[in-house]
């Protein structure tokens, strides 16, 4: 049986998340890799149990994540059934849908028979009554954002959610979402989108035409940010600095795309590696502490396939702070590698 560590609250940061009420932790542990079937159950609770001795109070999810798809719902369902149960009011447990689930014209889009239909069946593998984030996981353009804000206002209406949010939407995409939801009395807390040093479409004032970043909308609307894939898929490690090593998650065939491994994507990355040694840091803790440094980002959501990789993540919190001379020198290197696998199928058509 699962017994939490005592001091899980005295070194973890917190933020405000927005100008809610709601406080996150500086990083929050993402279920979306390392939690289906082809990984160990046991494996996966050593994770998500240590994660919670750190202070990661944040579970991220989404409907698909596995494989197969509903898989990791399930496995953290087992967990909070067998040993976490007791802790539910200290987590903030978080799931998504907008992505393709199962076959059919209902297992995909932004639709309120979609949203609904698949918040009630995440609910039912994880056991819960409700789940404090729901999310639409992205920007749909067939489907009229009154349908897709409503039915989130209705998940958090009906008490299956406390509070919605809104994924990988650019800055006029979320413009229009948050002036449909001021119209039905809906509340939107955060934003989740991909940022990185590798991926800064959130900071281009001109990424979606309207000469506003995205960070500019979250920061002028009040919404927190949740930032995903702050080590661009692994890229921002020393994993591939020397080639594709066994075991990784380019060589089992995941989501980083050979092209993304191209020598001047490479060459910015062992840059960037030696800036973090003299900072006295991996390169993943200076990826994350970096998309930290605007007071806008509220929490770094970060994978883990192992406790250790977990812990290494962490030591980001040992050294958050960086000089003037530290970031010019990183901005010559955290340029745009075209690794937002995510833009050309949400908000950018």
């Amino acid at each position: 049986m699962y017994t939490p560590a005592e001091d899980r609250y005295e070194t973890m940061p917190m933020r405000y998340c927005g100008r809610s009420g709601l406080q996150l932790p500086l990083v929050s542990l993402g279920l979306w890799q390392n939690f289906g079937d082809t990984t160990a159950l046991e494996t996966q609770r050593e994770i998500v149990f240590h994660a919670f001795d750190r202070g990661i109070t944040q579970i991220d999810l989404a409907n698909n994540y596995g494989p197969p798809p509903g898989a990791a719902e399930e496995n953290f369902g087992r967990m909070l059934r067998a040993d976490l149960a007791a802790l539910r009011d200290e987590l903030v447990i978080t799931t998504k849908a907008g992505y393709p689930m199962h076959p059919g014209p209902y297992g995909d889009g932004s639709s309120r028979k979609y949203l609904l239909s698949s918040l009630d069946a995440s609910l039912r593998r994880m056991g819960l009554d409700y789940v404090d984030i729901f999310y639409s996981h992205r920007f749909n353009p067939d489907t009229p954002l009154t349908e897709t804000m409503g039915a989130l206002k209705t998940a958090v209406d009906s008490g299956r959610a406390l509070y919605a949010g809104i994924s990988s939407y650019n800055a006029r995409r979320t413009r229009e979402a948050l002036a449909v939801a001021a119209d039905l009395g809906l509340d939107l807390l955060v934003h989740q989108p991909s940022y990185s040093m590798l991926n800064r479409w959130i900071e281009d004032p001109d990424q979606a035409g309207t000469g506003e970043s995205l960070l500019d909308v979250l920061g002028d609307s009040g919404l927190g940010a949740v930032v995903f894939s702050p080590l661009a898929q692994g890229m921002l490690t020393d994993k591939y600095l020397d080639g594709v090593p066994a075991g990784s998650r380019r060589a089992k065939g995941g989501p980083l795309r050979a092209e993304y491994l191209s020598e001047e994507n490479l060459g910015r990355v062992r840059a960037l590696n030696e800036i973090a040694g003299r900072r006295g840091q991996s390169l993943a803790q200076m990826a994350v502490a970096w998309v930290l440094r605007d007071p806008r980002v509220t929490t770094a959501l970060v994978g883990a396939s192992s406790v250790r990789q977990l812990d290494d993540t962490l030591g980001a919190l040992a050294n958050l702070e960086f000089t003037d001379e530290e970031l010019a020198e990183i901005d010559r290197y955290a340029q745009d590698g075209g690794v937002n696998l995510w833009a050309p199928r949400s908000s950018d058509r």
